[in-house]
C-alpha cells in the first residue's frame, strides 16, 4: 500500500522538517548522475586542459563535494547530515561531460537530496567555466540513480 501523503506538510499543510529523531543510525548511500551537452569545440578546449578560467573537470569534481556539504543551507528542509564519503566523478563523453556522485553517511535519513545537488553543482560549475565559448550547453538528465540503507 503506498503513503500519499507528504511527509514534509503538517496538519495544517505547512512546511514541516520531518522527525527522524526516533529513527535508528543506519549506513545510507546514494549515487546520482547528470549530463551537459556541449559542442565539439569545448569538449576539445576541456581535454586538451585550454579553457582560460582552469582544470574544467577537477574544479566541477570539488564544486560537486563542495555542495554535497552545504546542501541543507540550500534545501530548506533538508536536515544538516555528517556526510563520511562524498565523491564526484566528471568523464568527457561524445557530445559533453558526465557526472556521477556517491554520497554516505552514517544517520538517521538519506543522503539522495545531498547526491543530487552534488550532481547539479558539478553541472553549474561546468557551465560557469564553458559559457564565454559554447552558448548552447544543455544540462540534462539529473536523477538518482540508487539509494541503500545499511542496518549498523
Amino acid at each position: 500500500m503506498t503513503n500519499n501523503k507528504f511527509s514534509h506538510i503538517d496538519e495544517e499543510g505547512k512546511a514541516n522538517m520531518v522527525d527522524v529523531g526516533h529513527k535508528p543510525q543506519q549506513i545510507r548511500e546514494a549515487k546520482a548522475s547528470g549530463k551537459i551537452k556541449l559542442s565539439s569545440n569545448t569538449i576539445e578546449l576541456i581535454r586538451d586542459n585550454n579553457m582560460k578560467k582552469g582544470d574544467v573537470l577537477t574544479i566541477a569534481e570539488i564544486a560537486g563535494i563542495q555542495a554535497t556539504k552545504q546542501t541543507s543551507k540550500l534545501i530548506p528542509l533538508c536536515h544538516t547530515l555528517m556526510i563520511t564519503k562524498a565523491e564526484v566523478k566528471c568523464k568527457l563523453i561524445d557530445d559533453g561531460v558526465q557526472v556521477n556522485t556517491r554520497v554516505k553517511c552514517i544517520g538517521q535519513t538519506g543522503v539522495e537530496m545531498e547526491a543530487l545537488t552534488a550532481a547539479s553543482v558539478a553541472l553549474l560549475s561546468i557551465y560557469d567555466m564553458c559559457k564565454a565559448v559554447d552558448k548552447d550547453m544543455i544540462m540534462e538528465l539529473i536523477k538518482l540513480d540508487e539509494k541503500t540503507k545499511v542496518d549498523i
